[in-house]
């Protein structure tokens, strides 16, 4: 029985050109970014599930540092709990974050400990690339997963190692940026294309009636702040990016082989070409006898082979022609009639991109 895993998305099926889009879910602006933030903390509280402190010497020594920071003399000690774990913290600092506002972290195992549920954040301080601390990560840790051992078994579901806390860090310092000084915006696509840049170009013209933005290539549109007559570069940025963008992008076909998944643009088209798919399957099995002398009779027990090949051709699609200039979404459609499975299409569609009679971008995962 054939499980239909096969799924197709034409994100503009039957449309001519696609919707038009905002400008801001098209672009990216120039200096309005995040950056990421990460800091090496402990975690407290553990059910005896936490790190062992001789698979992780490094365990230990925060543990000392943490303890003597808070005045406690732990030198020349010697103590192994089982209710700690190093962990990485993970965060991303979003733009214009000011001191005092809460973000989101991630807190990620590097020892041998095989849980954090329960656990608690002591105070971590979260470095950027420069190294200076942008904020101060603490809380309690919502882990997503679960473990469970036995004596002579054990159960993992999902990732108990990794987990978050929700507004976990609190920024401390900001990043030092003028955005109100800026003369010039530069708009970043995050799929360059010269169609779609020179239509944002015309439409953002259009809205200030004047030449304030320039397509400088496929991926860039400069904004001159000066020329919009604008307060300021938020407020000029703020009328572009609701602006209307009918997008255009290149025909791509990406195909996932684990799941069976096929996704497809609207503008792919096939050039004519002939199709022909059937499968071989080569079955051998093996049932060996057991021979046994007979009571009272010298001799050994052997184990006698015994074997049975044999090959199966499953049927396929005989010999299909596809017309000229067909679209793939015809082309799938015709193929699932005839009871193509995900599997076999697949290999179809390797074969005619091969061929050079598939137009467009072939992805596979």
């Amino acid at each position: 029985m054939r499980f239909l895993l096969t799924l197709l998305l034409w994100a503009v099926a039957g449309m001519a050109v696609a919707a038009p889009i905002r400008i801001k879910d098209l672009v990216e602006f120039d200096g309005v970014r995040g950056n990421d933030l990460v800091g090496y903390g402990l975690v407290v509280g553990l059910n005896g599930t936490g790190d062992g402190i001789r698979n992780a010497p490094f365990t230990e020594e925060i543990m000392s540092n943490i303890l003597e920071r808070l005045g406690v003399n732990v030198t020349g000690e010697s103590f192994r709990p089982k209710n700690v774990a190093s962990v990485f913290v993970t965060a991303s600092l979003p733009p214009f974050a000011r001191a005092g506002s809460q973000i989101d972290v991630t807190v990620s195992a590097i020892g041998d400990a095989k849980s954090l549920l329960g656990g608690t954040l002591v105070m971590t301080p979260l470095n950027a690339a420069d190294g200076d601390i942008y904020a101060v990560a603490q809380g309690t840790i919502i882990a997503g997963g679960a473990s469970a051992d036995g004596q002579a078994a054990s159960v993992v579901q999902g990732v108990p190692t990794s987990g978050s806390i929700p507004a976990g860090a609190r920024v401390e310092r900001e990043i030092a940026f003028d955005f109100g000084g800026l003369n010039a915006v530069r708009l970043a696509l995050r799929s360059p294309d010269f169609t779609t840049a020179g239509r944002i170009e015309q439409v953002i013209n259009t809205e200030f009636g004047r030449r304030v933005a320039v397509m400088t290539d496929a991926g860039t549109v400069a904004l001159d702040i000066r020329a919009t007559r604008m307060a300021s570069p938020a407020h000029a940025l703020g009328r572009v990016e609701n602006l209307l963008v009918e997008p255009e992008r290149r025909a791509r076909v990406v195909v996932d082989q684990r799941s069976g998944t096929i996704v497809m643009g609207a503008d792919v088209r096939i050039s004519r070409v002939a199709v022909s798919q059937g499968n071989l399957t080569l079955r051998i099995e093996e049932q060996p006898v057991v021979v046994q002398p007979n009571p009272f009779a010298q001799g050994d027990t052997v184990v006698v082979p015994r074997s049975s090949a044999g090959i199966e051709e499953e049927p396929g699609i005989g010999m299909a022609e596809i017309t000229e200039a067909s679209s793939l979404s015809e082309v799938v459609t015709g193929l699932n009639a005839l009871g193509v499975s995900p599997r076999d299409m697949i290999d179809i569609l390797k074969s005619i991109n091969a061929a050079g009679a598939l137009h467009a971008e072939f992805v596979v995962q």
